[in-house]
């Protein structure tokens, strides 16, 4: 199995690049657990105030997408969207900074706690999301900015056929091989059906402009019932904007609790309609756009899991087995109700079942 540790700042890197910020005196500096493994994170209180330092991910360390997704973040800040500033290193003209190959960010501590699943919090969280797509409707983009999204990727197929030898070595699976493929290829067909169900919609011609790429509840922080910073930038790009919607109502209404063995086949109804709610308050979706949504849900929710499970075996600390059998049978859940779905977003509230 891949090493999953987390990774760490060594103590002379963080000298180094910390050095390069004006903070004054430290007193203190702290991991943070929270977020991807890949990109480590520590909290710093000095004299001059609470940070959070980060060091981005090696996939998305690029200077281009490093440039787009600060220039994004500054868009917003004077829209005075909620969003943690970003801090200049000493020249006051950067706002990151690179050792060898490795690029960090400095940001001012947001207090915020987290997601705590209230229909309130959803609700405000399509509002925000929103209020980003609003706030950057005409944001102008250089012509080697990241685009695409996650869907019709053929990198989601590939890592499809990677994960029996993946799973291989799993006790979970043993004596199951057989029903293991054929869990594979019936989310290899739903994920190809889903996709050319969109491509029938003629999705190329869907509004696209810049998105966040990953609104989900981790990537928010609270004051009671409303966000009061929106973070992690780095998956920026142009898209579709329904991507983001397809995904934030995926994310937030999504039904978990003890083992994946026993999660709810549906999503959270009352989470659902609220995210979709504070979204379609301000901004109105075509009928092409509503009718991708379901789908898209569907093309999300097979990519998310299947990269990590391609990569590691497994989900988390879950088999990658059983938690391939949960995202076949949300799947299936999607396919029976994107009807249902699509009236709801047309301002209509049938019943899903």
């Amino acid at each position: 199995m891949k090493d999953r540790a987390r990774q760490r700042f060594a103590t002379e890197e963080l000298a180094v690049v910390l050095s390069r910020y004006d903070l004054g005196v430290i007193e203190s500096i702290t991991t943070f657990e929270r977020g991807s493994r890949r990109s480590p994170k520590v909290g710093i209180v000095s004299e001059r105030g609470k940070f959070l330092l980060k060091r981005r991910a090696a996939e998305r360390r690029s200077e281009r997408r490093v440039a787009l997704a600060h220039a994004v973040q500054r868009a917003l800040k004077a829209c005075d969207f909620p969003i943690a500033k970003l801090v200049p290193t000493r020249n006051g003209s950067d706002t990151f900074t690179r050792l060898g190959d490795e690029t960090y960010e400095l940001f001012e501590y947001v207090v915020g706690h987290e997601y705590g699943g209230e229909a309130s919090q959803t609700r405000d969280a399509g509002r925000v999301l929103a209020r980003f797509h609003e706030a950057l409707r005409g944001f102008r983009v250089s012509a080697d900015a990241p685009v695409g999204s996650y869907h019709d990727v053929n990198g989601v197929r590939t890592a499809l056929h990677a994960i029996p030898k993946a799973i291989s070595s799993h006790d979970s699976v043993s004596g199951q091989e057989a029903a293991l493929l054929g869990v594979i290829q019936r989310l290899f067909d739903d994920y190809d059906r889903a996709a050319d169900s969109i491509n029938a919609l003629d999705f190329p011609s869907l509004p696209i402009q810049i998105v966040h790429a990953d609104w989900h509840p981790g990537n928010m922080l609270f004051k009671r019932d409303e966000i009061v910073a929106v973070i992690d930038y780095d998956s920026c790009r142009v898209a579709q904007r329904v991507v983001d919607v397809a995904n934030g109502v995926l994310q937030f209404s999504l039904a978990t609790g003890g083992h994946p063995d026993h999660w709810p086949t549906s999503p959270d109804e009352v989470r659902l309609k609220a995210f979709l709610d504070g979204y379609l308050q301000s901004v109105t979706l075509s009928e092409s756009e509503r009718r991708c949504v379901p789908h898209l849900m569907i093309e999300a929710l097979i990519g998310e899991s299947v990269f990590p499970i391609a990569r590691a075996g497994s989900f988390g600390r879950w088999t990658g087995y059983g938690f391939l059998r949960m995202i076949a049978r949300k799947v299936g859940w999607l396919q029976s109700n994107d009807s249902s779905l699509c009236q709801l977003m047309a301002g209509r509230s049938p019943d899903v079942t």
